[in-house]
């Protein structure tokens, strides 16, 4: 059985885990605020704050929200891939509706979408900490209170932002980190972000980090697996990969046109 892949993000705050299709049988020891969401179809027996135990039959993209204190017995022959989030008290009462009981709905198409999104970059050999951030947080933001955004927010107001990016692109920056320069939460930020700038922070920074790279293949001597260090890439395939889709074409492919 492949163990289950999981990331520790937001300074500790949110536990993301990626459960293997196996057979299990499990309660939720009602200790944090928990989301999750089906990647496969499901089939087996569970009890939601009762002792009172029911068959299911789940499909790929039914989206559940369980706050603290509803306790979830959930057993499986077979098991089924699902992407599982807890999230400390804190966090959740910043991002997640005040209810007592599971909240669940079922075909949520952008769920799924952003399930098998943070599969792949769980299943990543070196995974993007900033893009695993941001897309746990847009996870997070399908089931958040709606944020009030009448304010109109333009580029100007993320001046600090952009300067922080422009100066560390070469690190490895987090959502928490661009948040808080921009004094609101990691939800708030990246709605307001991507609203101004027309991108996401990651793309942004995937943008400034490209065109870093760009200048040091036309301008310099130095090997690609270098350059990609010191574009703020965390290895040469990852940078290759940012050519291929942005450019249509390898660093290599690029190096000799320049």
């Amino acid at each position: 059985m492949p163990a289950a892949l999981s990331q520790y993000l937001l300074g500790g705050r949110l536990f993301l885990q990626l459960l293997p299709r196996a057979a299990y049988s499990a309660r939720d020891p009602v200790q944090w605020q928990t989301l999750g969401v089906t990647l496969e179809r499901q089939q087996g027996v569970h009890a939601i704050d009762s002792d009172h135990r029911v068959d299911f039959d789940t499909l790929p993209g039914v989206l559940a929200y369980t706050p603290i204190g509803v306790e979830v017995f959930s057993e499986s022959a077979s098991g089924g891939e699902y992407l599982l989030m807890r999230l400390d008290e804190p966090l959740a009462d910043q991002h997640l509706p005040s209810v007592d009981h599971r909240v669940q709905s079922s075909g949520n198409r952008r769920a799924l979408v952003l399930g098998r999104e943070l599969r792949r970059l769980l299943l990543a050999p070196q995974p993007d900490r900033l893009a695993l951030e941001q897309r746990a947080v847009e996870f997070v933001g399908l089931v958040s209170p709606k944020v009030d955004t009448a304010q109109r927010v333009t580029p100007r107001d993320f001046t600090r932002v952009l300067d922080l990016i422009a100066e560390q692109f070469h690190e490895p920056l987090t959502l928490e980190q661009l948040a808080a320069t921009y004094g609101q939460n990691e939800l708030r930020f990246l709605r307001d972000f991507t609203r101004a700038i027309g991108l996401t922070p990651h793309a942004y920074l995937v943008e400034v980090r490209l065109q870093a790279a760009r200048w040091m293949i036309e301008h310099t001597d130095l090997s690609l697996a270098d350059i990609a260090l010191d574009a703020g890439f965390a290895h040469q395939s990852h940078m290759g990969s940012a050519f291929r889709k942005y450019l249509a074409m390898t660093p290599s492919q690029y190096r000799s046109r320049f």
